[in-house]
């Protein structure tokens, strides 16, 4: 069963403004399920957990993206950093918005080549483990929860009633 994510608006306003959009977070958070429930049917999935798929990733990140055209989905690009200057030039070559969409566990890594290879091309996500908002079923389409005065005080009414 999906839970719904706060962060499913912001993710697909951010690919309809970026060619690359990067979801980033601890393992096991839901990167993969969050991106495949908000993906488009013709988006195609590659995940560099398959050893082939790395391997061809690693040895010659041209064919491989001659392979998997976009629109695609790369599962764990923290795998094979080889892509990213191959990605770069394919958006550049089309900069059409919503291209490539990425995730990836190793953080630090991941985002140095990120930094250098994809800036100004790339939106980044941080997806975190589960809200209480969101391990509730509350509805995701309201966004994230920043208080203001008046949203305290009535909260706090309803505390005390």
């Amino acid at each position: 069963m999906y839970v719904a994510r706060t962060l499913e608006r912001f993710a697909k306003a951010a690919g309809r403004q970026f060619p690359i959009l990067l979801v980033t977070g601890a393992r096991q958070v839901g990167k993969t399920t969050f991106l495949r429930h908000v993906s488009e049917p013709e988006r195609t999935y590659v995940s560099l957990d398959d050893a082939g798929i790395l391997d061809l990733a690693k040895r010659d990140p041209a064919l491989f993206l001659q392979r998997f055209r976009p629109p695609l989905l790369i599962d764990e690009i923290q795998y094979a950093p080889e892509l990213l200057p191959y990605i770069k030039m394919e958006v550049d070559k089309t900069p059409l918005p919503n291209l490539f969409w990425l995730t990836g566990s190793q953080q630090f890594h991941l985002m140095k080549g990120v930094s250098e290879s994809l800036a100004g091309r790339v939106a980044v996500v941080q997806l975190l483990g589960f809200s209480l908002r969101e391990s509730a079923g509350r509805d995701s389409e309201v966004g994230a929860f920043i208080p203001t005065p008046t949203e305290m005080q009535d909260r706090g009414r309803r505390a005390e009633s």
